[in-house]
């Protein structure tokens, strides 16, 4: 009984094969799907081809692995694609399966469900993904997205490195702008998934394998962008333990992190390596 989820996202293509009784392995591909689709409306053929190649290798590992059942989700940079559909068509033939489409308050329900499986911490607990085009709140009662992301905002309003005071300032103001528009749940667990705050916990401890339950504080964050903001794009990408495809938009995932322990008033993030892959993963366990 194998399952085999992919998750389809703005920058980040993964990959995710389970069974009932654990995780049998996850990958993860910087393809960069959604650059430059908030300016055109439209994948660019580029990123489709980069995407693509990991998705057929995602596709051959399915296979190998004899998965039961297997599904596909897609998010932002879809989601405001022209061109979707005849993307989805070539991500149906080297995955077997065509990707569903699903809206920003699907993926938090789902980054909840996938975060939360195993947590036995002290509630209220706020889920928090930041993606490349969208960051999600979820809650036990329900989510909410906010069209903000690393991509995105690194395109808007921090395209140069280093980054100019003005520019992050106005960066941060316009992350602090949109989480304000929308109700936001106070945190007395702030819960971070996904590629984003897995990779500034990576940089701030040091480490290339993070234990479940790794906590970054506000400060330590605050520092952070900080820290980025004074750095080349190619001196990001000798920073250990980063995935050198982030570095043009990790300092974008910085800000909205920190954005994001501000507005849930959470004074530290404890990060987990379970999101929205397991949520849908736990979903096609419980249909087979």
């Amino acid at each position: 009984m194998k399952v085999g989820v992919v998750d389809i996202g703005t920058n980040s293509m993964r990959l995710l094969l389970a069974d009932g009784s654990g995780d049998l392995g996850r990958w993860e591909e910087v393809t960069g799907l959604g650059r430059s689709v908030d300016a055109t409306g439209e994948l660019s053929e580029s990123a489709i081809s980069d995407s693509l190649t990991a998705l057929a290798r995602y596709g051959s590992l399915m296979d190998e692995a004899g998965v039961t059942k297997r599904a596909a989700v897609a998010t932002s940079a879809s989601r405001g694609a022209s061109n979707r559909e005849v993307f989805f068509d070539r991500v149906e033939q080297v995955l077997g399966v065509r990707p569903a489409l699903i809206s920003g308050e699907e993926e938090a329900a789902l980054a909840y469900a996938g975060a939360t499986r195993d947590l036995n911490l002290p509630g209220p607990v706020v889920v928090s993904d930041i993606g490349g085009g969208s960051t999600e709140f979820a809650t036990e009662a329900g989510g909410v997205s906010v069209e903000i992301g690393s991509v995105r905002l690194t395109e808007r309003h921090l395209p140069n490195r280093p980054a100019s005071s003005r520019e992050l300032t106005g960066a941060r103001a316009k992350v602090a702008r949109l989480f304000a528009a929308v109700e936001i749940p106070r945190a007395k667990l702030l819960v971070g998934v996904a590629g984003t705050w897995t990779s500034l916990a990576a940089i701030v401890r040091d480490s290339p394998s993070l234990e479940e339950g790794t906590r970054l504080s506000k400060e330590e964050m605050g520092s952070l962008v900080d820290d980025l903001a004074a750095l080349t794009i190619e001196e990001t990408a000798d920073i250990p333990n980063l995935h050198p495809a982030r570095a043009p938009v990790i300092l974008s995932g910085a800000v909205v992190a920190a954005g994001v322990m501000e507005v849930t008033g959470a004074e530290e993030a404890h990060i987990s390596g379970h999101d929205t892959l397991d949520g849908v993963a736990m979903n096609l366990l419980a249909l087979i």
